[in-house]
This record gives structure tokens, sequence and C-alpha cells, in this order.
């Protein structure tokens, strides 16, 4: 139980510090836009793309093959999808 306490006053004090050194600079990147940041650059593998959009394999298999226009790239052979624009490209899906 003292351990549990332990890691939540550690995990408060980093978001606390985390807070006032941003302080004076209210423009600044809080801990949740920088994992967004990460996105932008991060790639998905075919085969792990349903794992990221939440559908089964076989749903992702066929949103591809339906949907050739979903971003993606190309290397060595194998086929890779921008995560940041994937999740844009779902999210105007429905429009």
């Amino acid at each position: 139980m003292s351990l549990f306490i332990g890691i939540g006053i550690a995990v408060a004090g980093y978001f606390i510090g985390d807070g006032l050194k941003n302080f004076k600079n209210p423009e600044a990147k809080g801990v949740m836009e920088k994992f967004d940041e990460e996105d932008l650059f991060e790639l998905i593998k075919e085969k792990d793309i349903h794992y990221h959009i939440g559908v089964s394999k076989e749903d992702a298999k066929e949103l591809i093959k339906e949907h050739p226009e979903i971003p993606h790239i190309i290397l060595n052979g194998n086929v890779y999808y921008p995560k940041s624009k994937l999740k844009q490209w779902l999210s105007n899906l429905g429009d």
C-alpha cells in the first residue's frame, strides 16, 4: 500500500514541477502535447494498423483494400502509415 502512495506522490511531484516550470510561459507545451508531437513522425507497420485504429485484422485488411488512398509510404517493399496522417484521414472519412 505504501508503495502505491509513494508512486502517486512521485508522479504528482513530476506534474506539479512541470507545471511550475512553465508557469510564466503559458504557451509552453505540456506533457500530453509532447506525446502528440511524437505522433507526427511515428510510422505504423501495415500488419499493426488494426491495433491503432481499433478494428480486427480482417477489417483493417478490408479497409486498406477498399481505400487505397489512405496516406502511406513504401520503404524497402514494406508499407508504413504515418500515425498523424492516418488519424486525420480517419476523422475525415465520415464527412
